[in-house]
C-alpha cells in the first residue's frame, strides 16, 4: 500500500563566506574553512569525486578514522595548520519565506583541529540559522528569548544574540563552553545577552519546566549517544521523547518555533517526523521535515548531513 505523509524537504545550501565543500566521494569530503583545507571522512558520499586527486592532495590535513569510530581517528597535518583560526559565518537574506524582512548577521567562530574531525560548528546548518532568523524578525515586539540544547561552540546561539534575541546555551562540555565564550569574543558580542549553562540538556529543559519559563524559539541539535557533566547518560531512542515533551511544555503561546536535528544515526526522517507532531498535537502550526545536506561549490553531487523537523506556531 502506497501512503503519503506530507512532503519531505530536501534543505540544501553551497555554504557561506568562510565555508564550501569543494568536492566529495569515495568516503571522504574535501571543504574550506577559512583558509584552511580538509579532508575528512563522509560514508554517505558513495559516489566516485569529481575533481582531480592533485586537488585533493594539497589539502592542510586530512583525518583518517578507525572505522565508524571517530574517537580513534588521528588527524594528519602535511601542511602548516594553526592551532586555531577565524572562519567568518554570514547570515541573513533580507527577506523571510512570507515577506517579512530579516536582519543580516555576521559572526565569527574559531576553527580547531583538536583529537575529532569536528573542527567546531555544522555548516550545513545554515539554512536553519535563516529560518531561525526569519522566525525571530517575526516574533516581533519584545526581545525574543531561545534556548539552545546540546549547544555545542555556540555558532547559533551567537547569530541568534546577533539578531537581538535573549539566548540561554546548554551544553554538557566544559570545553564547548569555553570555546562558544571565545567565539563571543572574537564576534564582538561581549555585551549581547547569552546565558552559558554548563549542564546536562534534558535535566536542565525539566527544571525549566517546572520553573514555568518559557521560549519564542527551541534549538534541540542532540547527538546519538552522550554523557552530562555529573555522568548522566543520553541516548537519541531513549530519551528524545521526553526531552521534546518538556520542549513543548517550554514553548511560547502563539508564534512560537523549534528545530530538531538529528545526526549520524540510522533512522528515517518520518520517525522524527511523527514524534514532533505527536509531541506537539494541538498546537496547531506547520511542519517541515526532511534531510539537510551541503552542495559542492561547481560540480559534483551533494552530501546528506542530517534529518530534521522544524515547527512554527500559527
Amino acid at each position: 500500500m502506497t501512503t503519503t505523509h506530507g512532503r519531505l524537504s530536501l534543505v540544501s545550501s553551497t555554504g557561506f563566506c568562510g565555508y564550501e565543500l569543494i568536492d566529495s566521494g569515495r568516503g571522504r569530503k574535501l571543504e574550506r574553512f577559512g583558509a584552511i583545507v580538509v579532508d575528512r571522512p563522509e560514508a554517505q558520499a558513495i559516489w566516485q569525486p569529481v575533481r582531480p586527486a592533485a586537488e585533493w592532495a594539497r589539502a592542510h590535513a586530512a583525518f583518517s578514522a578507525s572505522g565508524e569510530d571517530e574517537e580513534k581517528g588521528r588527524w594528519r597535518i602535511d601542511r602548516p595548520v594553526p592551532d586555531a583560526w577565524p572562519l567568518v559565518v554570514d547570515v541573513g537574506q533580507g527577506t523571510g519565506p512570507a515577506g517579512g524582512g530579516t536582519t543580516a548577521v555576521t559572526v565569527t567562530i574559531q576553527c580547531r583541529m583538536q583529537g575529532l574531525w569536528h573542527l567546531g560548528l555544522f555548516p550545513e546548518q545554515h539554512p536553519h540559522w535563516e529560518w531561525m532568523l526569519h522566525r525571530l524578525a517575526a516574533s516581533g515586539g519584545a526581545r525574543p528569548r531561545v534556548l539552545n540544547l546540546f549547544a555545542y561552540t555556540g555558532a547559533a546561539s551567537l547569530i541568534a544574540a546577533a539578531a537581538g534575541a535573549a539566548v540561554t546555551h546548554v551544553d554538557a562540555s566544559k570545553k564547548s563552553i569555553a570555546w562558544g565564550k571565545d567565539n563571543q569574543a572574537l564576534s564582538r558580542l561581549g555585551d549581547r545577552n547569552v546565558r552559558w549553562i554548563l549542564d546536562d540538556a534534558a535535566k536542565f529543559a525539566a527544571r525549566e519546566v517546572r520553573r514555568g519559563n518559557s521560549y519564542d524559539l527551541i534549538l534541540v541539535d542532540p547527538p546519538k549517544f552522550g554523557r552530562g557533566p555529573d555522568g548522566e547518560v543520553w541516548d537519541l531512542f531513549s530519551g528524545l521523547p521526553g526531552l521534546l515533551r518538556d520542549c513543548a511544555a517550554l514553548l511560547a503561546p502563539g508564534r512560537s518555533a523549534m528545530i530538531l536535528t538529528v545526526y549520524a544515526i540510522r533512522a528515517s526522517a518520518l520517525s522524527f517526523d511523527q514524534l514532533m507532531r505527536e509531541t506537539l498535537a494541538g498546537r496547531g502550526g506547520a511542519f517541515d521535515t526532511g534531510e539537510l545536506a551541503i552542495m559542492p561549490s561547481s560540480g559534483g553531487f551533494a552530501v546528506p548531513t542530517s534529518l530534521f523537523t522544524r515547527w512554527e506556531g500559527a
